[in-house]
């Protein structure tokens, strides 16, 4: 299956029914009054977490998603039917951010987690809702509500206790290989892993925790080079880092020092969180010439270093390594803060959204396009003209107040509108009458 982390979707949550204008018509019921029912809610659209998945692959290739609209009401008070949800389910690990904003809407981190990314509109009122002691047979009705719209962009960081990394070909597919039943593509040249690859592993304690073999990295990751960020984003997830280093200096540098630089380096410019994140160093390809060297002049120039010595191809010192990143995990699970330094800020809760209160801002503008024409638009005007359809006189009425509400009149007035002058609110043709 091909690895896909990151995927941009426009999605549009559905449409709330529109109210009905209804009266009752009943035998022996000369003045049966109002009996349109409301609307039904547009459907949301919920991202869901499904641990069975483990990449974006399904969205992808989705330009849209839609959810369905909500049901029109109909005669004796019956309500429209609420639209149904529109489900999308995602891996675990996957962010979803609005793409205009770069602002998180939801971190999805667990089996079956729900998270609202766009909420449907809600249903119209009927005429039944509008009547009172002084009009007892209302036309007025509501238009439901739009669904909101947006874009999001899903990005996929890889869930994992702990990331191999180091530098092309430093071995960490073979290591994966050897301590678990993970098949990665294994070579003798650079760039062999172009995509995480996960594996489950139990230490001699039986212990049992998730390791990822994660893209070689190169210099220059950090500002984008080589597979950049497409690498990076995967390890702030990990709770440890295992460095994996080729003691024979085969690739990069023949000086070992300067590729273990390389990758704090690449690790800090990314964020400067991750190098204090527990990190264990695995020297590797001991079995190899000129391996036992240069170790030594990697202790002495990286002090307290916490080495363990590894051959993936001659299986050696495997159960040390696994029993102490099982140990590391132990001590993590009893201080979560010990990981938690390169974490992603995001809402701990993603299944709803705060909201502030601010003051209302009203966003009028009248447009003189000359020759008695003009034009109405704005932010608050929209919502007053798709709320209140005119069909009815009722309705036309009501309008007109919501205009008046806006200082709409108080504008066309001020700029110099004459009676007779037509003014065109969207798709609404209106006289001014002054």
């Amino acid at each position: 299956m091909k690895f896909i982390d990151v995927a941009t979707i426009k999605l549009q949550a559905g449409k709330g029914g529109d109210g009905a204008v209804a009266f009752r018509r009943e035998l022996y019921v000369p003045k049966g009054g109002p009996a349109g029912g409301d609307g039904g809610n547009g459907g949301d659209i919920i991202f869901v977490g499904d641990e069975g998945m483990n990449t974006l692959l399904d969205l992808k290739y989705q330009r849209e998603i839609k959810a369905q609209d909500g049901e029109k009401g109909d005669i004796k008070d019956m309500h429209g039917k609420n639209a149904p949800h529109k489900y999308v389910k995602v891996p675990l690990g996957t962010l979803v951010i609005n793409n205009a904003t770069n602002q998180i809407i939801c971190d999805i981190l667990e089996h079956n987690q729900e998270c609202i990314v766009a909420k449907g509109g809600k249903g119209g009122r009927g005429n039944a809702r509008f009547a009172n002691s002084r009009n007892r047979a209302p036309t007025i009705f509501e238009a439901g509500d739009l669904g909101e719209s947006l874009e999001v962009r899903c990005e996929l960081k890889v869930l994992a206790d702990v990331g191999l990394v180091g530098l092309p070909n430093a071995g960490k597919s073979t290591l994966l290989s050897k301590i678990s039943k993970a098949k990665p593509q294994i070579a003798d040249y650079p760039f062999t892993t172009l995509t995480p690859q996960l594996g489950v592993v139990k230490d001699s304690k039986n212990r049992s925790f998730v390791v990822a073999d994660l893209p070689g990295l190169i210099e220059g990751a950090s500002a984008g080079k080589g597979l950049g960020h497409d690498f990076l984003r995967h390890i702030e997830r990990c709770k440890i880092i295992v460095h994996v280093i080729d003691m024979s200096g085969n690739y990069g540098t023949e000086n070992v020092v300067d590729n273990y630089h390389k990758i704090q380096n690449e690790l800090k410019s990314y964020n400067y969180k991750l190098e204090l994140r527990k990190e264990l160093i695995v020297a590797n390809k001991m079995d190899i010439d000129n391996a036992r060297e240069n170790l030594q002049e990697f202790k002495k120039q990286i002090k307290n270093a916490d080495i363990i010595e590894t051959s993936g191809l001659l299986n050696q010192n495997l159960d040390v390594l696994l029993n102490r990143i099982g140990d590391f995990l132990a001590e993590i699970k009893e201080n979560k803060a010990l990981w938690q330094l390169g974490e992603t800020e995001a809402p701990s809760d993603a299944s709803y959204k705060h909201y502030t209160y601010e003051e209302k801002q009203v966003d009028v503008q009248v447009i003189n396009l000359g020759n008695g024409l003009w034009k109405v638009e704005g932010e608050s005007v929209f919502k007053a003209y798709h709320k209140t359809p005119i069909s009815t006189y009722d309705n036309l009425l009501l309008f007109n107040k919501k205009l008046q509400d806006l200082k709409v009149f108080d504008m066309l007035r001020a700029k110099g509108a004459q009676p007779g002058d037509t003014v065109k609110i969207f798709d609404y043709e209106l006289e001014w009458d002054g």
